[in-house]
């Protein structure tokens, strides 16, 4: 997978009118936070690339790093944590000394969206980014996506038919694209909101993290 588009938007990117106008808008209440593209966080070596679905608006948004500062991230980087893809403190605020192993974190798209949902549009504007994170990643083999957005993007991002591979909680898929072959893990997304109603527990997240453990032990 060749590309001349580099891994993560540029500062003043603007491909999306109504992500610049919110982020400017919430930077006229905000200015100290980051308000503008976030970019991957982890290891260019990692061999698992985890896809969330945008910044969060009080989350990565403030504080510039995936997952950080809301709900979503303390599940995820305690999970992370715990099957050993990280190394460090881990802070809300992003005030820490955390660092992943063997894994990185994006997004489908890198921009806060209002509501937290990306327009289909928006999604599109952004894949181009994507799809150069995953080609500067030669040595990942498998995907993480949190929620059905991330894994409609990576689905697309390789060029294959979404619904030959429906997203399901715990689903797994066998992608091949360009000569390389992924396995995908699909999860629902870490949310504050769908921890809250139940749809997904710590158990359950741990599952499709153990999953992607076996695969990983037994392809290195």
């Amino acid at each position: 997978m060749r590309t001349n588009t580099p891994p993560e938007a540029p500062a003043n990117c603007t491909l999306c009118p109504r992500l610049v106008d919110y982020i400017k808008e919430i930077a006229r209440v905000e200015p100290s936070w980051h308000n503008g593209p976030v970019d991957s966080f982890g290891e260019e070596s990692a061999k698992m690339l985890i896809i969330g679905m945008a910044p969060g608006r009080g989350g990565a948004n403030r504080t510039g790093r995936p997952f950080t500062g809301d709900g979503a991230g303390d599940l995820l980087y305690k999970a992370l944590a715990k099957h050993g893809f990280s190394r460090g403190k881990f802070d809300k605020n992003g005030q820490d000394d955390l660092r992943l192993v063997n894994c990185m974190i994006t997004n489908a798209v890198r921009c806060v969206p209002p509501q937290n949902k990306p327009t289909g549009e928006e999604t599109r504007n952004c894949r181009p980014f994507l799809i150069s994170r995953l080609a500067h990643l030669p040595n990942v083999i498998a995907l993480f996506a949190l929620g059905r957005i991330a894994h409609d993007n990576i689905i697309s991002t390789l060029g294959l038919r979404r619904a030959a591979y429906p997203f399901a909680h715990r689903a797994e898929h066998e992608l091949t694209s360009n000569g390389k072959t992924y396995r995908l893990f699909d999860s629902y997304h870490c949310s504050r909101y769908n921890t809250n109603t139940g749809r997904l527990t710590e158990a359950m997240f741990n599952d499709v993290f153990l999953a992607v453990r076996a695969y990983l032990d037994n392809n290195s």
